[in-house]
């Protein structure tokens, strides 16, 4: 018995070496941390429960059957954060540099469907170098296996992608069909093909911080949500956003003990929008001072900052906020905007988060590359996603409602809930010098009349009186009282519930 315990220990300070001292030490010098570092950081302590520590692979060729490393290049288990089941794999590049074989994979898939099962987060951290050539289509066939996995769990529980490392070639599909996706500065990075590649092919010499690293993902491509300065930033994120989250789509999210009072008055936000209609004001504020203790948590922080979307709480509840920037292009809707925001309404959606929408917009923004690249179907997906929510929707116009962004921006016409109004708001087909120049086209050439015909018009419709006369605006609230209503509002509709139509499931105009 002593020999096997004996053995036993051996073979679990082996595998916990991973690929030996000399590659952790130059993995430390690249300034990233092993797999299971990352896991103790990430979990609460003491909470990490590990799933096939000797699992090894069983390639034979190429010289494979002389090295088979214990755990086969990936971590797995199960802990906790702040109390909360998770499960985990984390890709360990010391091992054969994270190579992804069918064993590998299988390791993998386990975890997948255990978190299925038993309903709870998945969390992946990837740090790889892509399939594992020595094993071929074994591999493939493993990489295939996670992806369906991938999509069975999406819109079951929340699956969170840490890209920590190299992330390359068919590996990128898995993050990419997850919830969220966060990656480090400087030594991270994700593509398709890479910078040798695509050399090869169209001659363009790009370096791989260029073609994937983390200031493109999250402010060109969007495939990343979230980008930090190192590994232990990343990781007390990830902590951060779990507890916002609820743990399957079954459950409601986490209710938090607060300290904020619901029924708080800020007299600060009377003066927030000005008086000149054209000036901007930064619509953080307002989403600052509506939120539980001034916590938000910003999702796609750096793209397309016309729109803001992220997380707040309202009375301990999370509440996904989904708000016009007027500080950036003037708030307007446009294909980045339109693709970012529906996205996060459907995830909100799927996972019984309530919708916050602050308005502020003028229209979609105009142009031929806008149209050349499909703004048609970019917008129609925000319009589908909040058409097709059934989760409690509360709304508030703080200024400009213009157009047919007003109807894509949870307004009544979209089954949202409660829809206020303040008194600067200005529900229109669109601005006044632009209507009037079509109604009253003849009088082009009299300045006078035109801006007596726009007056008229600013009076008539430059307010949120006519949509509440048709019953398109609840009431018009005083800005100052808005996080007081909103609580009562959501109060009200935490038992809301939507029969809708039977179908397989719906088709997005992607």
């Amino acid at each position: 018995m002593k020999d096997i315990l004996e053995q036993l220990e051996d073979r679990r300070d082996a595998a916990r070496l991973g690929g030996g001292q000399k590659r952790i030490d130059a993995q430390h010098g690249r300034g990233k941390l092993t797999a299971r570092e990352r896991v103790d950081l990430l979990l609460d302590d003491g909470s990490f429960e590990e799933f096939d520590m000797f699992v090894t692979h069983r390639c034979t060729d190429f010289g494979m059957e002389q090295q088979k490393p214990a755990g086969d290049g990936v971590v797995t288990g199960w802990g906790t954060i702040n109390g909360r089941l998770v499960y985990v794999f984390s890709q360990d590049f010391t091992v054969l540099g994270g190579s992804v074989s069918a064993t590998h994979a299988k390791k993998i898939c386990k975890i997948m469907d255990m978190a299925v099962q038993n309903g709870a987060p998945v969390i992946g951290i990837n740090d790889s170098g892509g399939a594992r050539i020595q094993e071929g289509v074994d591999s493939l066939a493993g990489y295939g296996d996670v992806f369906q996995r991938n999509i069975t769990a999406s819109g079951v529980v929340p699956q969170i992608s840490v890209i920590m490392g190299p992330c390359a070639g068919g590996a990128v599909y898995s993050p990419a069909m997850t919830d969220f996706i966060f990656m480090v500065k400087d030594s991270s990075y994700m593509f398709v093909t890479g910078p040798d590649v695509v050399k090869t092919v169209t001659n363009e010499h790009v370096s791989a911080e260029e073609l994937g690293g983390a200031t493109t993902h999250t402010r060109k491509s969007s495939v990343a949500d979230g980008a930090f300065e190192n590994d232990v930033e990343a990781l007390a994120e990830v902590r951060r956003l779990v507890d916002f989250l609820p743990s399957n789509n079954r459950e409601r999210p986490p209710v938090r003990p607060f300290f904020d009072t619901p029924d708080r008055i800020e007299p600060s936000l009377d003066t927030l929008v000005p008086e000149n209609p054209n000036t901007p004001y930064d619509m953080k504020e307002l989403i600052l001072k509506l939120a539980d203790e001034g916590d938000f948590y910003e999702i796609q922080e750096d793209f397309a900052k016309n729109i803001i979307t992220g997380f707040i709480r309202i009375e301990g509840r999370t509440v996904g906020v989904v708000a016009n920037q007027p500080m950036v292009l003037a708030g307007v809707l446009d294909i980045d905007s339109a693709r970012k925001a529906a996205r996060f309404v459907r995830f909100c959606d799927c996972f019984e988060i309530p919708l916050l929408t602050l308005v502020d917009v003028p229209g979609f923004l105009p142009g031929t590359s806008q149209e050349y690249n499909g703004v048609i179907k970019h917008g129609a997906k925000l319009l589908f996603a909040y058409g097709e929510a059934t989760v409690p929707m509360v709304t508030v116009i703080t200024r400009k409602a213009y157009g047919g962004a007003y109807v894509v921006m949870s307004s009544k016409h979209l089954q949202s809930d409660f829809n206020y109004a303040w008194p600067s708001a200005e529900v229109a087909v669109m601005g006044a010098k632009g209507a009037t120049e079509i109604i009253h086209r003849a009088d082009l050439k009299d300045p006078e009349k035109l801006a007596q015909h726009a007056a008229d018009y600013e009076d008539r419709f430059a307010n949120p009186f006519v949509a509440s006369e048709r019953g398109f605006v609840d009431e018009v609230i005083m800005p100052r009282t808005t996080r007081k209503r909103i609580a009562r509002a959501f109060a009200s509709l935490r038992n809301k519930s939507v029969q809708t139509p039977w179908k397989k499931h719906d088709n997005i105009p992607l």
